[in-house]
C-alpha cells in the first residue's frame, strides 16, 4: 500500500489526492504541517531532502517526490495518463507549464496572502510580479478553453487535474476569475465529474495515521 505524505491545505498535495480518490485506491494519508516545521524533520528529510510535500512512500520502502511526478506515476496505465505518445506529450506540455508558469504566482500568491500569517506585509513587493504572472498564465489557459473542453483529448487527465489543485483556490491569492468565464466552466466540469474530492474533503480510501 502506499503511503501519502500531505498537507491538507497544500495545493501540491490536493493534486495527488485527488487522483487517487477518482482512481479508488487504497492508501495511508499522514498528515504534515509545514509551518509547525514538520517537514524539516530528520525523519521527513530521509525521506525527501528539500523538506517539501507531497511525498509518495511506494510499498518496498522507496520514495517520490514532486507533485506532478507522483501524478504521472500513479495515472500510469489508467486514461488520466494517455497512451498516444503525442497527446502523452501535450499532457507533459500542460504540466510543465503549471510549474513553469502557473504555480510560482497562482499558489505562491495564495502561499503568502492566504495561508502564512502577515504574509501580505512580508511580501508586498512582490504582489504585483505576482499578479502580471499569475494572469498571463489564466489569460493562455482560458485562450485554450475557448476551444477545448479538457486541456488534452475529450476527457480529464493528470493535466487538468495539476492545473485544477491550484486555480480553484485562486481567488485565495486575490486573483479574479471573472474574466475568464471557459476557466470558470472548466472548474466546474471537473468539479461535477464522478470521483472528484475537494480539497477540504477527507479521501475515504485513505487510512489515516
Amino acid at each position: 500500500m502506499y503511503t501519502l505524505y500531505s498537507m491538507q491545505s497544500s495545493g501540491n498535495s490536493y493534486k495527488v489526492r485527488m487522483l487517487l480518490a477518482r482512481l479508488q485506491m487504497p492508501y495511508r494519508l499522514v498528515e504534515l504541517d509545514l509551518f509547525k516545521g514538520e517537514t524539516r524533520t530528520p525523519e521527513f528529510l530521509a525521506k525527501n531532502p528539500e523538506g517539501r510535500i507531497p511525498v509518495l512512500e511506494l510499498a518496498d520502502g522507496r520514495f517520490l517526490a514532486e507533485s506532478n511526478a507522483i501524478l504521472v506515476y500513479l495515472a500510469e496505465g489508467t486514461p488520466y495518463l494517455p497512451a498516444d505518445k503525442l497527446d502523452r506529450a501535450e499532457v507533459l506540455r500542460w504540466m510543465f507549464f503549471e510549474q513553469h508558469s502557473h504555480e510560482p504566482a497562482i499558489a505562491t500568491a495564495r502561499f503568502w496572502l492566504h495561508l502564512v500569517k502577515g504574509g501580505r506585509e512580508l511580501r508586498k513587493h512582490e504582489i504585483d510580479q505576482w499578479m502580471e504572472r499569475g494572469y498571463e498564465a489564466l489569460s493562455l489557459m482560458e485562450r485554450h478553453l475557448a476551444a477545448h473542453r479538457y486541456f488534452v483529448g475529450d476527457r480529464t487527465t493528470v493535466a487538468d487535474l495539476t492545473l485544477y489543485a491550484h486555480t480553484h483556490v485562486a481567488q485565495e491569492g486575490d486573483f479574479d476569475l471573472s474574466e475568464f468565464p471557459h476557466v470558470i466552466e472548466w472548474l466546474a466540469r471537473i468539479a461535477s465529474e464522478p470521483g472528484h474530492l475537494k480539497m477540504s474533503e477527507q479521501p475515504k480510501e485513505a487510512i489515516i495515521a
